[in-house]
């Protein structure tokens, strides 16, 4: 009998043992580690399938629009990632330029909208549209600018350049570096 009885209390100590032991190398168990502060700032605060953005000045007029099938905003960056994004941007004249990508990032902060992928800005009302693969966009000057080489197009007319700057307000655009283009003559009608 006292055997059975060293051989429960045995295994007891040995259970107990094994447990503790067993608790000691739990990786799910209470961990002190401090949270990342940069990793937790890439984490989207947003995720919006078929979204609308609209950014006012300090006057309360709209300074651009944005629409996108996905919209993805990190709010302790300030910054929102958008897929195939079409941005109505507006100058002090309340006239409406068009712009379209493949991807975008708004700076909600600062209105900084960076257009890639087929990036495209059309003046509807000057007839004018204008290509690259990179467009930068201030919304606050309402300054657009692309170091891409660019396609300035108002057919028959075509002029490409390595860099370019618009300048919403003053309707003005400077093309740079390599700058080549095609003016066909006019043509009388007849």
């Amino acid at each position: 009998m006292r055997f059975w009885v060293k051989k429960r209390i045995w295994i007891t100590i040995m259970v107990f043992a094994l447990g503790g032991v067993l608790v000691w190398l739990d990786p799910r168990g209470p961990q002190d580690q401090s949270i990342d502060a940069e990793a937790r700032a890439q984490e989207p605060g947003h995720v919006l399938e078929n979204a609308e953005i609209t950014l006012f000045g300090d006057t309360g007029a709209i300074q651009q629009s944005l629409t996108t099938p996905r919209l993805v905003h990190t709010p302790q960056t300030a910054m929102t990632d958008v897929l195939s994004p079409r941005a109505t941007l507006f100058d002090s004249k309340e006239r409406q330029w068009l712009a379209t990508a493949e991807t975008g990032t708004l700076n909600t902060d600062t209105q900084a909208l960076t257009l890639a992928g087929s990036a495209q800005l059309l003046a509807p009302d000057e007839g004018w549209q204008l290509n690259t693969e990179l467009l930068h966009y201030d919304g606050i000057t309402r300054h657009a600018w692309s170091d891409a080489e660019t396609i300035l197009q108002q057919p028959p007319q075509r002029i490409d350049a390595s860099r370019m700057d618009v300048w919403l307000d003053d309707s003005q655009i400077r093309l740079t570096n390599n700058v080549r283009g095609v003016h066909p003559p006019a043509t009388r009608s007849q």
